[in-house]
């Protein structure tokens, strides 16, 4: 399990695909301290496991399911990646619980400064904008954020000064695509309304018309 709290930026040292996925390579830099094999290690989001390391570099291997869901088989030598230890059990938990294990992507739709924030808008498939609510938790390229506000083709996020610094968000521009973990809570209450299992029959269309999710959603 992760937080969604970005411990750093790893730089993509190679990356070799074939039929069977990828293998990553990258410089964690300090984030790479205590790190061994078998490690689980978030990057952009997506929870992926040490099998190789020299120095502060590691190996990854991403097979074809997670190559599809994600970005990571677009990303080229020189990229920067977000990077999350797991946490420890009874360590602090600052962002929300965040797995790991990618939805699927979003798009940037635009990019708007205001004050001391950007307003990021993101576009995200229809099968995944019902388990959004407002001021709810989503991790975006594996980094804890919190839904502003609930529109049409996906959701609004609003990022800090600190945030654009520290992670890959302050790289992003519109048409870029993200990796969007959906808060696992979301992801249950939507399966248990799509099987009818919520007593009294809760609809999607009365938790859209209760604010809940997104209309059409």
């Amino acid at each position: 399990m992760f937080t969604g709290i970005v411990e750093g930026m790893g730089r993509l040292v190679r990356l070799s695909s074939g039929p069977l996925g990828a293998r990553l390579e990258l410089d964690l830099g300090p984030v790479a301290e205590g790190v061994k094999l078998g490690d689980s290690i978030a990057i952009e989001g997506c929870c992926l496991t040490v099998v190789e390391r020299a120095g502060t570099t590691c190996a990854f291997d991403a097979v074809p399911e997670t190559l599809s869901r994600t970005t990571l088989g677009e990303k080229r030598q020189g990229d920067m990646l977000n990077l999350e230890r797991s946490v420890a059990l009874g360590g602090r938990l600052g962002g929300h619980l965040v797995t790991g294990h990618i939805d699927g992507r979003g798009t940037v739709a635009a990019v708007e400064k205001k004050g001391n924030e950007w307003d990021f808008m993101i576009e995200v498939p229809p099968p995944l904008r019902r388990t959004f609510i407002e001021k709810g938790s989503v991790a975006l390229n594996g980094i804890s954020l919190t839904v502003a506000a609930l529109t049409g083709a996906g959701f609004r996020v609003a990022v800090i000064p600190h945030t654009m610094r520290v992670t890959t968000m302050g790289r992003l521009k519109p048409g870029d695509a993200v990796n969007i973990e959906v808060d696992v809570l979301g992801k249950w209450v939507a399966r248990l309304l799509e099987q009818g299992r919520i007593e009294g029959g809760v609809s999607l269309e009365t938790l859209a018309r209760e604010g809940f999710v997104a209309p059409g959603g």
